[in-house]
Parts: C-alpha cells; sequence; structure tokens
C-alpha cells in the first residue's frame, strides 16, 4: 500500500468487446489482449457512453456522463474546468504522458478567460486532456489540410515513404492492379494490404514511441495514455495481417425488424448515415470485417 506503480493505459479506436477471443469471438485470435484479461480483470458489463469517439474519450477521461461533461460531440471542446485522470494523477507524483489519439479539442475561449497561456506548461495540460504530448497523432484525413511536420509523417520520410501526405499515401492507401495508389478511405479497397510495411504501420510505430517514453522516462512514475487509431476507419490493415481472415470467418449480424419500428430520431438519423446503410449490406460486411 502506498507504493505508486505505472500505468500503461492502451485504447484502440472502434474495437468492439466481442472482437476479442477472450469475450468470445469464435475465429479471432487476439492473444496479447487475452493475457492481459487472464492476469486482470476483465470488465464484461462496462458500458461506452457515446457512440462518437470525442465525446466517449472524454467520459473515460473525466469518469462522467457525456451530459455532464459537455463534449457532446467531436470538436465540441472539454470544459477547462473539468478534471481529468492526468489531473488527478500528477498530484500523487505520476507524469501523465500522451502518444497517439486523443481526438479532442481544447477550450480555447475558456483558457482564454482564465488568461491560460495555451503555449504554458499549464496550457499545454489544460489543452491536452491533462497529459503531455509525448506524440499526439489523431490521423489525417486526405480531403483536409495534412500537416506535413506531423510526427509519423516524418518518419514515414525518412523510411522512403515519400509524399506529401505518407500517413495516407502509404498507410492508409492500397496498389490497384495497374500500380495506381486507391485510398484506403473508399471501403471497396479493405480486401487489399497497405501500402507500409507492418513494422512501418501506424500501430507499431506508436508503440514503438511509447516504448521509448518507457526507457526514457527513469525512475520517475508515470501515467502512458497509448490511444490507437486502428480499427477504426480507414480499414485498410498491412500484410501479413490483412490475409488471415476472411468472409467465412465473419459473425452474422443479429438483426430484428423491430430496430426499424417507431426508432428514436438520433437512432433513424444514423441509421441514415452512409456508413450505416452500407453496412447494412452483408456483402460490404463480408469484404471489410475481414480488415
Amino acid at each position: 500500500m502506498g507504493t505508486v506503480r505505472n500505468i500503461l493505459f492502451l485504447m484502440c479506436d472502434q474495437l468492439r468487446a466481442d472482437y476479442v477471443s477472450c469475450n468470445g469471438h469464435p475465429t479471432l485470435h487476439t492473444p496479447h489482449i487475452d493475457a492481459l484479461a487472464t492476469r486482470g480483470v476483465n470488465f464484461t458489463r462496462a458500458y461506452c457512453q457515446s457512440p462518437v469517439c470525442g465525446p466517449s474519450r472524454m467520459s473515460f477521461y473525466t469518469g462522467r456522463y457525456m451530459f455532464c461533461h459537455g463534449a457532446t460531440w467531436n470538436n465540441v471542446p472539454l470544459s477547462v474546468g473539468e478534471w481529468t485522470m492526468g489531473d488527478y494523477l500528477r498530484p500523487l507524483g505520476l507524469r501523465t504522458v500522451l502518444v497517439g489519439k486523443t481526438h479532442m479539442r481544447a477550450d480555447d475561449a475558456g483558457m482564454a478567460r482564465l488568461q491560460i497561456d495555451p503555449v504554458s506548461p499549464l496550457g499545454v495540460l489544460v489543452s491536452q486532456c491533462g497529459f503531455e504530448p509525448y506524440e499526439r497523432d489523431d490521423g489525417l484525413h486526405p480531403d483536409q489540410s495534412a500537416d506535413p511536420n506531423l510526427a509519423y509523417n516524418r518518419y514515414l520520410r525518412a523510411r522512403g515513404y515519400v509524399s506529401d501526405n505518407p500517413w495516407h499515401d502509404f498507410a492508409n492507401s492500397v496498389e490497384g492492379p495497374n500500380g495506381e495508389v486507391l485510398s484506403g478511405w473508399s471501403m471497396r479497397h479493405a480486401h487489399l494490404p497497405a501500402r507500409v510495411a507492418e513494422a512501418d504501420s501506424e500501430t507499431a510505430s506508436m508503440t514503438n514511441r511509447a516504448m521509448e517514453y518507457m526507457r526514457e522516462a527513469g525512475a520517475r512514475p508515470w501515467c502512458l495514455y497509448l490511444g490507437y487509431i486502428k480499427p477504426h476507419w480507414p480499414y485498410i490493415a498491412p500484410s501479413p495481417y490483412r490475409d488471415m481472415y476472411g468472409a467465412q470467418h465473419v459473425v452474422p449480424a443479429r438483426r430484428h425488424a423491430d430496430e426499424r419500428d417507431q426508432p428514436h430520431p438520433v437512432v433513424a438519423a444514423f441509421m441514415q448515415h452512409e456508413e450505416s446503410r452500407s453496412f447494412q449490406r452483408d456483402d460490404v460486411r463480408h469484404h471489410v470485417i475481414p480488415a
């Protein structure tokens, strides 16, 4: 009792609880996650607080319901007054550090009102949900302005993947039959492997950066939040993983006509999203889910 221990907080974006083998998936093999569950506690009745990335993460960080912390949608800021796990852990002597995806927006208006300089040590922590950004990487959408100096982009160029946005052109694109570059944002390409080697993929790179921090940290206790982008869309996986599963490994969807009978207006709206309509088709599920 009283000994401060290091905390490694792993988050995989969009990984369903029933898509790991320790929770009963009949064909997927997740031996490392299973090993963690065997040595620890597997909360089989824990419920995600939001189906949307940003609000869900803010609930994980704060331990509060979405309607309490107020960050109700992607890019809706978490109030400067909300305490996160980082804020609670630092007074206990832990250095709180972020590697990978966090998908949050800082409360710039609240910081300005309180005259908190965003580049000051306190301002950086408030701007990053209470964590020091050792290497933040929320991913890049090809249709948005890509930061050419993103650390992962610089890493890929140094490894020989040369383009203005190698994150998209290599890590999340595939090669067509005539050598053409095809975007992983189109789900029709999910059956092809990424144009990046597994060792240079987002997941491997972020893992390496986390281990680099652990080596640098020395004896000082830490809480390291390691946020993986995958298996979030774009649904692209590098070889050899892309070839491990096929349509025969996809578990049938559990559907009932009553789900569509007088749905809540929010649910009804989500049903009309393009991705919702796509995944209602079994041919799409059998094509994409193996990736």
